[in-house]
C-alpha cells in the first residue's frame, strides 16, 4: 500500500488577510498546525459534531490559535476558512 501524499493547503481570502497580519511566531504556529493537519486531516475535531454531513469541516486549536479548515477530498486539498489569533 502506498502512503498518501499530504494534503495541499489553500487559504480563503479572509483567512489569508488574517495570516498577513500575524506576528512571525504566530504565523509559524499556523504552519506547524497546518503541517499536522495536512498529514492527517481528520486528526483534529469536527467543527460541529452535531452535523453528520459536516465531517470534512475541522477545527484545530492550539494555545491562542484556532483554525477552521475544510477537507476537499476529491482535490486532496485543505482550505483554511478562518484563522483566529488571541494574542
Amino acid at each position: 500500500m502506498t502512503a498518501q501524499q499530504p494534503y495541499a493547503v489553500r487559504f480563503s481570502a479572509p483567512a489569508a488577510k488574517v495570516l498577513d497580519t500575524l506576528p512571525e511566531h504566530a504565523e509559524d504556529t499556523v504552519w506547524d498546525v497546518l503541517d499536522a493537519a495536512a498529514a492527517d486531516p481528520w486528526g483534529f475535531g469536527q467543527f460541529n459534531a452535531d452535523d453528520p454531513e459536516g465531517e470534512d469541516v475541522r477545527y484545530a486549536s492550539v494555545g491562542q490559535l484556532s483554525l477552521t479548515y475544510w477537507v476537499n477530498r476529491p482535490l486532496n486539498r485543505l482550505t483554511v476558512l478562518n484563522v483566529v489569533w488571541l494574542g
